[in-house]
């Protein structure tokens, strides 16, 4: 009994993480977008939410990237929230699904999806067959449950622990918040509800406590990704269970009413006992969604207060673009089309700083860092560019037009920055990987190295910014140092691999780091000689 409840519980859990797969290919980048575009307020957040969860059949999946998106900078705090109810309501519909009996025709489903897997090469109808497989699998996975559980009707302990559950409906939520903790999906532990009802081992009184408890018990996975991340992130997973602790509460107090509810549901619509508890599933977040969405302003204060800390991120959404202004204003637009690239010139220098203090300390932390700012420098790339392409379009001086000229240059060669020291990072993750030692005359090289491209590329930000010939000039003069230092620091590295004081291996990850810092000076030179070519000055 127990093979086959685990047999099915894992072709569920795998089925769905599938079908959520084929969904999120089929609906390819555009998700983390929705997300971002579409959040401006906590009610168009919960929509989204709904939509997106749906989307990918997770509401923890939802909840991961909203997490992810809020310690990006991408979102506040409380369009965040808005999302996580959204998301509670949207992951109510794999209930749906399951209510409807489909199990019937699930192995031809899932034929169907295995011929489009393996018989198509084109990737859209693949995710077809991926979707429809992971579709058939979650019945299929289902029935299996079903069939195992099937013995417990005549076992006495498993008969007074429900009954248990209906006196004491703490019991209950408890039990499923535990479940749901330990498969880390509320589908799967909902799923095993229904059928636990259908088969009339659970009662109504009884199993309206677990599935309140389901809904709690998936807010651990956002906890557990939010738990490395950032302060922002920690306080939109503590939101999340928040959410669902007082949704909780308030149906505790109210479930004889609750009960009676849903019982009158179920004899207007005729449902079937599954369909009963995914409508008990539906309402409790749609109602418990009304009830806070106002009070969005007052949970994100709570849990500010509960998740005190400074927070360190690094905003991705652009600062200084105005788009009324391409047309108004063009020259305007102009200069603040600069203060942008001069923001991404920023984060590229403290992308390198923070590059360079990982190869010293070895501390995990930078590189989280350097991730959020090499997809910011790649945002901002994007964003800027699609600005300055709108503004060409807008008649501009000839002056104008060569700063325009030199602005999206200027942006190629920060972009390339940033996929340096993203390079770099690796490199050093994978000497860690690896144990391999650099020897403290290497370190020595490579801090010298570091630090005069680092100045390098400060320079030439600096440059760009104040449009100083001076500081253009100085950023020149030392890209002779950066190519004479890394001939030396190569010739070093020869003589030390002849004499056997270096690795094979280390050698390589060393040349590699010198190689690509001394492109990093390459294309501070680059940003220095569009100032120094073009003779303007921009506002």
């Amino acid at each position: 009994m127990i093979f086959q409840f685990l047999g099915g519980l894992g072709l569920f859990l795998f089925a769905i993480k599938y079908m959520g797969d084929g969904l999120q290919k089929a609906a390819g980048d555009r998700l983390r977008e929705i997300l971002d575009r579409f959040t401006t307020n906590p009610l168009m957040g919960v929509l989204v939410g709904i939509v997106v969860t749906v989307l990918i059949q997770s509401s923890s999946g939802t909840t991961v990237i909203t997490v992810g998106l809020v310690s990006a900078g991408f979102m506040t705090l409380r369009q965040a929230i808005g999302v996580i109810m959204g998301a509670n309501i949207g992951t109510t519909v794999t209930a749906f699904i399951i209510g409807f009996d489909v199990g019937a025709y699930s192995y031809p489903i899932m034929a169907l999806g295995a011929v489009l897997l393996f018989f198509f090469k084109k990737n859209m109808i693949q995710n077809i067959g991926q979707i429809l497989f992971g579709f058939a699998g979650l019945f299929i996975g289902l029935e299996m449950m079903g069939d195992g559980m099937k013995p417990l009707r005549n076992w006495d302990a498993f008969i007074d622990l429900t009954v248990s559950f209906s006196d004491h409906p703490i019991l209950g939520v408890l039990a499923g918040t535990l479940f749901t903790v330990v498969v880390q999906s509320s589908s799967a532990t909902v799923g095993i509800l229904q059928g636990l009802y259908a088969e009339g081992l659970i009662p109504l009184q009884g199993a309206l406590p677990v599935l309140f408890g389901d809904n709690i018990g998936t807010t651990i996975t956002a906890v557990l990704a939010a738990l490395g991340a950032s302060v922002v992130a920690r306080r939109a997973a503590a939101s999340h269970v928040l959410f669902n602790l007082i949704g909780t509460v308030i149906f505790l107090l109210i479930l004889p009413l609750f009960i009676n509810y849903v019982e009158w549901i179920s004899g207007v619509l005729n449902l079937e006992d599954k369909m009963q508890i995914a409508f008990a599933h539906g309402t409790f977040n749609v109602i418990n969604t009304i009830i806070q969405l106002p009070f969005v302003g007052a949970l994100a204060y709570i849990v500010t207060k509960l998740v005190p800390g400074e927070d360190k991120t690094v905003e991705y959404a652009p600062k200084h673009l105005d788009k009324s202004l391409i047309e108004q204003s063009p020259s305007i637009a102009l200069g603040q089309a600069k203060e942008e690239v001069v923001r991404m010139g920023e984060f590229a220098v403290k992308g390198l700083q923070e590059s360079m203090d990982f190869l010293f300390t070895s501390d995990t932390k930078h590189v989280g860092m350097t991730v959020q700012l090499e997809e910011a420098i790649n945002n901002l790339d994007r964003i800027t560019t699609d600005y300055l392409v709108e503004l060409s379009k807008e008649p501009l001086s000839e002056h104008d037009s060569k700063v325009h000229h030199s602005l999206l240059e200027n942006i190629r060669d920060i972009e390339r920055v940033g996929d340096h020291f993203e390079n770099i990072v690796e490199l050093i993750q994978a000497r860690e990987m690896n144990r391999v030692k650099f020897s403290d005359e290497a370190n020595q090289e490579l801090r010298e190295m570091f630090e005069l491209v680092l100045d390098s590329v400060s320079l030439s930000v600096l440059a760009l910014d104040k449009q100083s010939k001076d500081f253009a000039r100085e950023v020149i003069s030392k890209e002779d140092r950066i190519d004479e230092l890394e001939r030396v620091l190569r010739k070093r590295h020869i003589h030390r691999l002849n004499r056997g004081e270096c690795s094979a291996s280390a050698g390589i990850i060393y040349a590699d780091i010198v190689s690509n810092l001394e492109r990093v000076g390459d294309h501070a030179v680059n940003i220095a000689e569009t100032i120094i070519e073009d003779n303007h000055h921009i506002i």
